[in-house]
């Protein structure tokens, strides 16, 4: 088992130059620009990553050249969910070649599996897992949680390392973090950038946070001083932290809107490309002003000349 990991791991968003084609040049510039700024990990595959919307070959070649682009500079976290469990358990099988440290998986979705059924899958696939485990939990778009009652069962199965929550339920959270505490080398950490300094403050271990892809050291800088439990540095930092949230995942309707927005801004930024992954298209030249607008509000076009 691995030791335990903190800080601010982005969820990568997946640079592509068309529906089915990496932007592997984009991918490089983007690992250099998060691991520059100070990140713990990268996670890839994950929502904001449009894992579940790729091709299996593409999701095969996002693994292997990250892999290898990152080097072993830091851990490389790698998503599997699936309907499919054969599937998920090959992908981590992949991901243990190509060099990654973790893998991390949400409930299957379309059928919603009971509690009781959920436990046992989580059963039968860490036995077949090759690296250490996170549970991710996702019920926005999963439809079923990982309940208290399971993360607790989950604590006497060796392989599994921690949790993601990305529920914004943080009676949720605050359980998960006493559940945690009896298992040194679990991980607890939140998705919702808008929460992280609050969970870090009581006891989470940092943040998968998709405005990491933009401006990773201010996501840093923000974990470090909850870490430190420096009060006013924690509310100056994560008020950037909603002041750029609030600037970047509000243009559009949809909820498709934040990871568009994401795109958007690091194509704007001259980082990766922003096409998407179907049934979403990126955004047009009408949005794609308001981003640049908002990004020169924020000063953050200053940071990449």
């Amino acid at each position: 088992m691995s030791q335990t990991l903190s800080g601010i791991i982005p969820p990568l968003i997946t640079p592509l130059s068309d529906r089915d084609t990496l932007d592997a040049e984009g991918l490089e510039r983007l690992i250099e620009h998060l691991i520059s700024g100070g990140v713990s990990g990268l996670f890839i595959l994950g929502t904001t990553g449009e894992g579940p919307s790729l091709s299996y070959r593409l999701r095969r070649e996002l693994i292997e050249k990250t892999c290898q682009l990152t080097n072993g500079r830091v851990p490389v976290l790698v998503g599997i969910t699936d309907t499919s469990f054969t599937e998920s358990v090959n992908l981590a099988k992949y991901s243990a070649d190509a060099g990654a440290t973790h893998v991390v998986t949400a409930p299957p979705y379309y059928f919603p599996a009971a509690q009781p059924e959920l436990l046992e899958y989580v059963q039968d696939l860490v036995v077949e897992m090759p690296l250490p485990l996170f549970l991710y939990n996702m019920p926005g778009l999963t439809k079923v949680s990982f309940d208290i009652d399971l993360v607790r069962r989950a604590l006497d199965m060796p392989g599994i390392c921690g949790v993601k929550d990305s529920s914004c339920d943080m009676i949720y959270f605050h359980r998960l973090i006493e559940v945690a505490k009896q298992r040194g080398d679990w991980s607890v950490l939140v998705g919702p950038e808008e929460l992280t300094a609050e969970a870090v403050l009581l006891g989470g271990h940092g943040g998968i946070n998709g405005g990491a892809n933009l401006h990773p050291k201010l996501y840093v800088e923000m974990y470090q001083a909850a870490a430190a439990q420096d009060l006013k540095r924690t509310r100056e930092l994560h008020a950037k932290v909603m002041q750029l949230a609030g600037a970047i995942y509000t243009v559009g309707k949809h909820k498709s809107a934040i990871i568009k927005g994401i795109k958007c801004a690091l194509s704007l930024l001259g980082i990766c490309q922003d096409h998407m992954a179907e049934p979403f298209h990126r955004f047009r030249d009408a949005e794609r002003e308001v981003i640049r607008a908002r990004l020169t509000a924020l000063d953050l076009l200053k940071l990449f000349p």
